[in-house]
């Protein structure tokens, strides 16, 4: 039976036997790892009865030992419940163990953590009960996978029925579809003027059906515009519509407030529930990585839920932005959103953008 274990129930009697996957080497050697090539999938973990993965940590690299540009966003997890043929995870490596833009960087949260070095050891304590579970990772760079892994979980005779199951899905826009400084009346305007009470156009971070609870999100902006104007991209509300309600059930008050923070933070500061991984520049130029985590507050739906946030306020700013979102249902679904081939999941190169004039340039 499944009881979490923490610093205050780690003394409790508990029926379940210890297991673990990992890639230790078989022959007894130091080869402990595994070599997954270009486009192949691995099965690294298959449990066959009832349990709970309560830790996994990941490192890995290329051949040659020199990562591969953009691996960490090339390199993509998936996760299946009881047998399902759909995963209900899917996302990039990099992505799901908290930090976007193909990066690794030490942080340290309650449910996420890369340590050191440089942020490449992998750390994931999300708790996953399943009856059956089948863990699998897909190597889409150009080069041989350095793999390396465990996998921690309990096994139980019986699975208890109030236990729901752990998803995760990975989405992006790039860019959001704003609207050009140039075409308002004041750069103010474009900042802070405007209505939006519905989210129609808001950037769409989970979306599913059934019973459970949403339990957060990591948001990774690339700010796309170059104006030497005041330039803070996350101006934008969160919303969050619960059960089918046409107006946000849940409403806030801007993206850093969202993630518990306030007066557009640059500092890096990693918490067990919230953070900021990579503050961006000067004037909130380039790229930026936030978490906010409901562990402590859970938000329930009974039918579905929609969690949206606006990319600029009245959705004005055309940036490029990528999520991954955590949340547990009564029952197995694919993950919200249909991952994208690798060469739509890479960081964006700004010189191009400029070149095809998809991103703001001008001043107004």
């Amino acid at each position: 039976m499944y009881l979490p274990n923490n610093l205050a129930t780690v003394c409790k009697r508990r029926d379940a036997k210890r297991r673990r996957a990992s890639s230790y080497d078989r022959t007894g050697g130091n080869d402990d790892r595994v070599y997954v090539k270009p486009g192949e999938t691995y099965e690294f973990a298959r449990m066959e009865k009832p349990g709970c993965i309560c830790h996994i940590w990941i490192t890995l690299n290329n051949a040659g030992f020199e990562l591969e540009k953009n691996c960490y966003r090339k390199v993509v997890l998936r996760f299946y419940w009881n047998g399902s043929a759909e995963p209900s995870v899917e996302a990039p490596i990099g992505d799901f163990f908290g930090m976007g833009h193909a990066q690794s960087r030490n942080f340290v949260s309650a449910p996420l953590q890369m340590s050191p070095e440089n942020g490449k050891g992998f750390n994931c304590w999300w708790p996953m009960p399943y009856r059956s579970a089948r863990l699998t990772v897909t190597n889409e760079c150009n080069t041989d996978l350095i793999f390396y892994y465990y996998v921690d979980y309990e096994e139980y005779e019986t699975f208890a029925d109030d236990l729901l199951y752990f998803h995760a899905t990975w989405r992006r826009e790039c860019p959001t579809k704003g609207v050009s400084p140039a075409s308002m009346e004041s750069h103010d305007a474009w900042c802070f003027e405007g209505e939006n009470l519905q989210g129609g156009e808001n950037y769409l971070v989970l979306r599913t059906k059934g019973k459970g609870h949403y339990c957060g999100c990591n948001v990774n902006i690339h700010n796309l515009s170059t104006s030497d104007l005041w330039d803070w991209p996350g101006e934008g509300d969160d919303m969050i519509f619960i059960d089918g309600d046409p107006m946000p059930t849940l409403n806030g008050t801007g993206t850093e407030d969202y993630v518990n923070m306030a007066w557009c933070p640059t500092e890096e500061y990693s918490a067990p529930y919230h953070g900021l991984i990579l503050g961006g520049r000067d004037n909130w130029k380039g790229k930026i990585t936030y978490y906010r985590y409901h562990i402590a507050d859970p938000v329930y739906f009974d039918r579905e839920i929609k969690v949206t946030i606006e990319h600029g306020h009245c959705n004005h700013r055309s940036d490029d932005w990528s999520t991954t979102a955590y949340w547990y249902q009564t029952e197995p679904v694919r993950a919200s959103f249909p991952l994208p081939p690798a060469a739509e999941r890479l960081p964006v190169d700004e010189e191009i953008l400029r070149r095809e004039n998809r991103i703001v340039l001008e001043k107004p």
